[in-house]
């Protein structure tokens, strides 16, 4: 099994795009940690580091796109939300594709500690007209998704996480990834888990011990969690009948949120939530605090078996 992190996808992602002289790289002092450092250091000419200064970074990102250039701008998730006021009327609201990275979130960051784990970007950036949200799982999605940002026409956020998690694509398998669209990892007719980010292997893990006690459940890598792959929820309402979503991000407006408001929109069908309550995290080993909050693969299992007993 190979562990890699989503972040290095990212970084692999930018020098994907070196040959694109549009393509902008800014960085607001941590760039060796969201390994935007990668492309600055084959390509300095193309790369602006702006210090902790990430307000002025999303309004120098608006600039650049304004100009027709393709700026990806990076720093922690954490510290994206100081310039989100620049983000909203700069970025989003004339719709300018600024493509946006916040590594380091959730709980999952672990030692960090609780000032530093990033448990509401992607409900907050959801919120925002325009904006598209991802969430990619592995390094190799990672670096997918990036490339096909730099033909997207719209604003984008992006979360990647620092910690090594199971690797889950190939590079074939990657290769087929499309912006808002779920991916089926694997397919059961008892109750459909949905996931994002390092939740996706949790969720895996959690199948196959299902399958064991003869429950076979779906499995879906949703890394856009906006636009939500809405065509595919409706199948597997009608397939599996029950839904878990899990998430190492508060359950309230992120990818539970999105699933829930679906469902209660057009079918309303048993849903478990699997994510960070209401509350923050604290100091801790990134698995030890998903075990300590709620959030392991046997509480994905014992969330499926809620689900199904709901039917």
């Amino acid at each position: 099994m190979t562990l890699a992190a989503s972040r290095d996808g990212y970084g692999n992602g930018l020098m994907g795009l070196a040959h694109d002289e549009k393509v902008i790289v800014l960085e607001a002092d941590l760039g060796k940690s969201t390994k935007s450092q990668m492309f600055r250091q084959a390509h300095p000419e193309r790369t602006f580091s702006l210090g902790i200064s990430e307000q002025n970074m999303m309004l120098v990102g608006a600039g650049l796109a304004s100009c027709g250039y393709k700026p990806f701008a990076s720093t922690f998730a954490i510290f994206t939300q100081r310039g989100f006021e620049q983000i909203r009327n700069g970025i989003a609201r004339p719709n300018l594709p600024v493509h946006i990275c916040g590594s380091h979130g959730g709980i999952h960051t672990g030692t960090d500690g609780s000032s530093a784990q990033s448990i509401a970007d992607l409900a907050i950036y959801r919120s925002l007209p325009n904006m598209t949200v991802m969430h990619p799982c592995d390094d190799l999605s990672a670096e997918v998704l990036t490339i096909k940002l730099a033909n997207y026409d719209s604003p984008s956020y992006t979360r990647t996480a620092r910690n090594k998690t199971p690797r889950i694509y190939d590079s074939e398998s990657a290769a087929s990834l499309q912006i808002g669209k779920g991916f089926v990892l694997r397919n059961g007719k008892d109750v459909a888990i949905i996931a994002c980010g390092v939740m996706v292997a949790k969720a895996l893990t959690a199948a196959d011990k299902l399958a064991g006690s003869g429950i076979e459940a779906t499995v879906i890598d949703m890394h856009t969690i906006k636009p939500l792959d809405e065509e595919l929820i409706s199948r597997l309402a009608d397939e599996c009948g029950c839904f878990v979503t899990a998430e190492d991000h508060s359950i309230i407006g992120g990818l539970g949120g999105a699933v829930a408001e679906y469902l209660s929109a057009t079918t309303p069908l048993p849903l478990e939530r699997i994510g960070v309550k209401d509350h923050y995290g604290e100091s801790g080993e990134g698995e030890e605090l998903l075990t300590k909050y709620g959030m392991s693969s046997d509480d994905i299992i014992s969330a499926s078996q809620r689900a199904i007993e709901r039917k």
